[in-house]
């Protein structure tokens, strides 16, 4: 069999359906016995962030989690905000401010994480972003 380069391969691929092409890639992994999935990057323990990184990190991310910490000495104002915050009804409500820490809100806008924090904060508890 002739060696195919690069570009041969490419231009063979190119023909392909992608149920033909989702095929050979099954193929070729059990064949020889490697994934095709993305690898993750992982940080060596220690490893020190370049300068700007992690601003850079804050400011890409675009979703956050409210999280109860704690509901402090009003309870019941904090009860009532997370049932206004969430369609919670008033048990699950109580189960999670009992719970604590807990996320009340998961993957919201930086204004809407803001808003929710404010409220609960106003309400007497201790509220962290993630």
């Amino acid at each position: 069999m002739a060696k195919l380069s690069t570009v041969d391969l490419l231009d063979a691929f190119k023909e392909m359906t992608l149920l033909e092409l989702s095929e050979f890639v099954k193929t070729f992994e059990d064949t020889f016995g490697v994934s095709a999935a993305a690898p993750v990057a992982v940080a060596a323990p220690g490893a020190v962030a370049a300068p700007g990184a992690a601003a850079d990190e804050a400011d890409e991310k675009t979703e956050f989690d409210v999280v109860l910490i704690a509901a402090g000495d009003k309870k019941i104002q904090v009860i009532k905000e997370v049932r206004a915050l969430t369609s919670l009804g008033l048990k699950e409500a109580k189960d999670l401010v009992d719970g604590a820490p807990k996320p009340v809100l998961e993957n919201v806008p930086k204004e809407q994480a803001d808003k929710a924090k404010g409220q609960l904060e106003a309400a007497g508890a201790s509220v962290e972003l993630k």
